[in-house]
């Protein structure tokens, strides 16, 4: 099964890499929606996902973000055809523990897009910071210690993009967030932009086709 959000967000996604970069993806959009509506198990997925990705290494730069595409859908699709209690399984359990290493932070962007949906709210970053991620709460400091250079730079919200992108290079290498940041900040600043919004957002970019792909995923959910 494939969740039709996510079936949008692969389109969009690749449609946007083709926009700004060399190669086109946009063939891919059925290749991978095959992928994602496979009856196979989740772990057989994620091979096939990976199978695609290693022979067309023009792609490489989405592999891990797809992995939270696919993750995402196993969630809102997949889901349904197991028992309810599935997720406390140890069968799960194996599972989180073999992708641990595998996706990015994406997934728990997608995650509150999804909740803020369900309730009716707008999505706004001190809430997904605060509410969603309860990056104040003392059990909750590896997410603090993850989304602290989005926490110290709360500000970049009433900045120009390019202030955001100036910041977003001078990450660490080693930040969880590095490649994730630009399109993050850009997107909660404004969750619906228009053609000339994104042609601003586009023009700052660090890596353009990355940025632009995972931004239009991110509206898509929204």
């Amino acid at each position: 099964m494939i969740d039709p959000k996510v079936e949008t967000a692969v389109k969009v996604a690749f449609a946007a890499f083709t926009k700004y970069s060399s190669f086109d993806a946009t063939p891919f959009t059925s290749v991978f929606a095959e992928v994602f509506a496979s009856e196979e198990d989740f772990l057989t997925k994620v091979d096939m996902l990976d199978e695609v990705f290693d022979d067309y290494p023009q792609l490489e730069i989405l592999r891990e973000v797809f992995f939270d595409l696919l993750m995402i859908n196993f969630f809102s699709a997949d889901i349904k055809k197991l028992e309810e209690d599935y997720l406390d399984s140890e069968e799960w359990e194996e599972i989180e523990e073999d992708t641990l290493d595998r996706g990015t932070e994406m997934l728990n962007l997608l995650l509150y897009l999804n909740e803020c949906q369900d309730e009716g709210i707008e999505p706004g970053l001190e809430d997904y910071l605060k509410e969603f991620l309860l990056v104040d709460e003392d059990e909750f400091q590896d997410e603090y210690r993850i989304y602290e250079p989005v926490i110290a730079h709360q500000v970049l919200m009433e900045s120009a993009v390019a202030e955001i992108s100036k910041v977003a290079e001078k990450l660490p290498e080693d930040s969880e967030l590095k490649e994730l940041f630009y399109p993050m900040m850009c997107f909660f600043q404004n969750t619906r932009p228009s053609d000339q919004d994104k042609k601003a957002i586009a023009d700052e970019a660090i890596t353009r086709d990355f940025d632009m792909a995972v931004l239009e995923i991110l509206i898509s959910f929204s």
